[in-house]
């Protein structure tokens, strides 16, 4: 069965999180993704938040830019969230938007290297393995953390270029692909990724509902430049889509809201009682 979930944009105030991560909890959503974007909410310190007021409710991070942050830090983050929380936590790496990594003075002159020395050592940090490195970019002397999760987590990739997915395929244990896939180009991703066994692919997928959900999503396509309106109408219609996504071999499909979409609560609400239980 295709898993089910929803975003919670950071273009909302961080205060409202924690109410609209209940309304998740409380409905029975499987899955509340996040977005670290420059320069809005904090993805570990919103990740804990929302974890810290629910019980069963996955929280995925999609995703966590490498250059940002070091990656002994990102370590001791990810091990903290597991040990609190078990496997309820999901967290995703990628090279981040160019122009903001600039803006911080860490743009990485390879993101691809970058982020395959990265994702190595941060999934052998969490494996509770002290790691010594000399890479390009990642750099570690005898590191180990003296708290690693009792099992190693996943560790996701997201991205959109061929040699990105090519690497998710290699290192990651699930792939996010963003709101701008469709049904073919997910087809197209998967010949990149050629998933292993047990390797989730997680797509977002732009989603309203309502009598203005078309202009709503037309707004957002012309903002974020995307080539499709996603999905919009009742809940049949939309899951109809959905399925179309998991026919097209997405694991996880992850309906996101427009930017202005009036009730964040709302959504999770129709998502998760309208929706999830006409995706089979």
């Amino acid at each position: 069965m295709t898993d089910l979930g929803a975003i919670f944009l950071p273009q909302n105030p961080p205060e409202r999180l924690p109410e609209v991560a209940r309304a998740a909890d409380e409905a029975g959503l499987e899955q509340l993704w996040l977005w670290e974007d420059s320069f809005l909410a904090g993805g570990i310190s919103a990740a804990a938040a929302a974890l810290a007021v629910t019980t069963r409710l996955k929280v995925g991070i999609g995703i966590l830019p490498v250059p940002f942050r070091n990656v002994a830090v990102t370590a001791m983050e990810v091990a903290t969230l597991h040990r609190m929380f078990g496997d309820r936590p999901i967290v995703g790496l990628g090279h981040g938007v160019q122009e903001w990594m600039g803006q911080v003075g860490a743009r990485a002159a390879s993101p691809m290297t970058l982020l395959r020395e990265y994702t190595t050592a941060l999934k052998s940090l969490l494996n509770g393995e002290a790691v010594t490195t000399d890479g390009r970019f990642v750099r570690l002397d005898d590191v180990k953390l003296d708290w690693p999760p009792a099992a190693a987590p996943r560790v996701f990739i997201g991205g959109t270029g061929p040699k990105t997915l090519r690497l998710a395929g290699e290192l990651a244990d699930g792939t996010i692909l963003t709101g701008s896939t469709t049904p073919d180009t997910l087809r197209e991703a998967r010949t990149h990724i050629q998933p292993p066994e047990g390797h989730e692919i997680v797509v977002f997928m732009p989603a309203a509902t309502g009598p203005d959900a078309v202009d709503r999503l037309a707004r957002d396509r012309e903002k974020y430049g995307a080539p499709w309106l996603g999905a919009h109408g009742d809940a049949a219609d939309i899951a109809a889509v959905v399925e179309q996504m998991a026919a097209a071999g997405a694991d996880t499909v992850i309906l996101q809201p427009t930017l202005d979409e009036p009730s964040p609560e709302g959504f999770i609400r129709f998502v998760a009682e309208e929706v999830r239980p006409l995706v089979k």
